[in-house]
């Protein structure tokens, strides 16, 4: 073997796949302290195939909006495309070379996570390297492609969790679907409406049809946060099914973005179009800590 080793000396397959499942953990930290904190509320192993999936998710979104990669929109594309492609191949052969789609195709060969929810996504990412607004209809598909494919592929992995039950595994996915669907387009319209600024002026993107960022009005902020309220709602009865080894650190996100949509609704319509809304580190604690309660009490 020249100096190689054996595969066993080095760790063999499971010590590339637990450093591809260390080096998603360490992007979903970098990127979202809020994310974070309630994915340490999963149990394993399913805190660590969620992880592998929003890590790829948030791969993708750096190649379509790093302000600071010196590449041409046509340059972006073809690294996208090139990230589909493996994460394709991936997901068939169970091995890739990058770290992050290694354990992304991990997760997914374990919980049935197949094209037809990739397909969408990284057509959603595309679709921002040459589109500045939306439709009724596209900004449909891109809500689907971008934020609810990614609660199915999360819902993918909790309902095969080693705690759910013989029903939730045989058909809870099917059941669930439309909460998941739900509670990843609540995620999605509260992030626009918060970011709608930062889109705006550094992005020259707005995602909500017919709104114009520098005349937003609170009716049109209410009428987004009207939808968002009622996806929460229907969200939350689908989130009270779920294993425990994934139901409080969903609360918890649900609960962030609800605390987040009331914060926005309390905000003038002109300064969100200003700057970004924020919950405050100690009401961020609160929510989170909220989940530690017995159900019925938070």
């Amino acid at each position: 073997m020249s100096g190689t080793g054996t595969p066993a000396a080095h760790g063999g397959r499971s010590g590339y796949d637990a450093a591809a499942r260390h080096a998603a953990a360490t992007v979903v930290e970098q990127y979202s302290t809020s994310f974070a904190r309630a994915c340490r509320l999963l149990h394993e192993p399913v805190r660590t195939h969620v992880r592998a999936i929003y890590a790829l998710v948030r791969v993708a979104d750096e190649v379509v909006d790093a302000p600071d990669l010196p590449l041409t929109a046509a340059q972006r594309r073809r690294h996208l495309d090139a990230l589909e492609a493996a994460t394709l191949e991936a997901m068939g052969t169970g091995f890739s070379t990058d770290l992050v789609v290694h354990a992304f195709a991990l997760a997914a060969r374990e919980h049935a996570i197949t094209a037809d929810l990739v397909a969408p996504f990284f057509a959603s990412m595309r679709t921002d390297l040459d589109r500045a607004s939306h439709d009724d209809a596209s900004y449909d598909r891109y809500v689907h492609g971008s934020a609810e494919v990614v609660g199915l592929m999360c819902l993918r992995v909790f309902v095969g969790a080693p705690d759910a039950d013989d029903e939730l595994r045989r058909d809870g996915y099917e059941r669930l679907a439309p909460g998941a669907r739900r509670l990843g387009a609540a995620f999605q319209q509260v992030n626009f409406l918060r970011d709608l600024a930062a889109d705006r002026d550094d992005l020259g993107r707005v995602y909500v049809p017919d709104v114009d960022p520098d005349h937003l009005t609170d009716r049109q902020r209410d009428a987004v946060l009207d939808e968002v309220d009622d996806d929460l709602a229907t969200a939350a009865r689908a989130i009270a099914a779920l294993p425990p080894s994934s139901r409080r650190a969903v609360r918890a996100a649900h609960g962030l973005f609800a605390a987040l949509s009331h914060r926005l609704r309390a905000t003038p319509a002109q300064a969100i179009a200003r700057g970004r809304v924020r919950v405050p580190a100690p009401a961020k604690a609160l929510v989170v800590a909220r989940t530690l309660l017995p159900a019925g009490r938070s």
